[in-house]
C-alpha cells in the first residue's frame, strides 16, 4: 500500500511541480519498472510504529504530542532516504535522485526542503490514513480470497524488483569501469529525449528500452561530465 501511493504521489508531483522536469512529461519515479517504490513502502511501516507510540507520549498537550510525532516520522522517513541514497551510491555507484541544487543538501541525498515535505506527509497519513490502517487490515484478514492478489502483487513485484537488480549491476560494473556515477534520473531524461527526437514509442513501464545500445548513453554522460572538469 505504500509503496504504490507514495509512486503515484511521486509521479504526481514530477509531473507537476518537480524543477527536473521542465516538459512537463510522465516519468515512471523509482528503480522499479513497476507501480511502486519500495522506500515509501519502509517508510509508511515506520510512520505506523511511530503514531502508535502517541499513547506513550510524556507530553500532556496534545499540540506537542503531535508536533514530536511528526517531527519523530520526518526524521525516520529522512533517516530511511538517506540511508537508501547512500547503499546505492556508494555501493552500486548510482545516484537515484539528486539534491544538490537544494539548499543545505549532505551530498545530495537530503536536504530541509524535503524533510520538511516529509513532515508534511506525515501529518496527512497522521490524519487520514493512520485511523483506517486497523480497519484495512481486519478486512483484509476476514476477505482470505484477497490474499490472491496480495500473492500476485509481490511476485510481480520480486521478477520486477530482480530485473531492475540486473540492470543495476550492469550499471555499477559500467561506473566501476569508468570511475563514474550513474546519475538514475538524467539517464532516463536522455532515452526519453532521444526517442522523443526520433518519434519512437517511449515506453513508460520500461524507461530504458530504447534502439540505441545503453552504453551509448553512458559514454555521452561520461564525456559531459568530463567537459565540466
Amino acid at each position: 500500500m505504500g509503496s504504490v501511493a507514495g509512486w503515484a504521489a511521486e509521479l504526481v508531483f514530477r509531473r507537476f511541480f518537480s524543477s527536473a522536469n521542465p516538459e512537463r512529461k510522465w516519468i515512471n519515479p523509482g528503480f522499479c519498472a513497476g507501480p511502486w517504490v519500495p522506500l515509501y513502502g519502509l517508510g509508511l511501516c515506520a510512520l505506523y510504529l511511530i503514531v502508535s507510540l502517541e499513547k506513550y507520549s510524556v507530553f500532556e498537550s496534545v499540540f506537542w504530542t503531535r508536533a514530536a510525532l511528526f517531527a519523530a516520522g520526518a526524521a525516520a522517513m529522512t533517516a530511511i532516504e538517506y540511508i537508501a541514497g547512500v547503499l546505492s551510491l556508494k555501493v552500486l555507484h548510482v545516484r537515484l535522485w539528486d539534491y544538490r541544487g537544494q539548499w543545505g543538501n549532505i551530498q545530495g541525498i537530503i536536504c530541509p526542503k524535503f524533510s520538511a515535505a516529509w513532515a508534511l506527509l506525515v501529518a496527512v497519513y497522521y490524519f487520514f490514513i493512520h485511523p483506517h490502517i486497523l480497519d484495512a487490515l481486519a478486512w483484509l484478514s476476514g476477505n482470505l480470497a484477497f490474499s490472491f492478489f496480495i500473492g500476485l502483487f509481490f511476485g510481480v513485484f520480486i521478477v520486477d524488483a530482480v530485473h531492475s537488480a540486473g540492470l543495476m549491476a550492469k550499471l555499477r560494473a559500467w561506473a566501476d569501469e569508468n570511475g563514474a556515477v550513474v546519475r538514475w534520473e538524467l539517464l532516463k531524461q536522455r532515452v526519453r529525449a532521444y526517442q522523443d527526437e526520433r518519434h519512437e514509442k517511449a515506453r513508460f513501464f520500461r524507461p530504458f528500452k530504447s534502439s540505441r545500445p545503453m552504453g551509448e548513453y553512458l559514454r555521452e554522460m561520461l564525456d559531459e561530465l568530463e567537459r565540466r572538469r
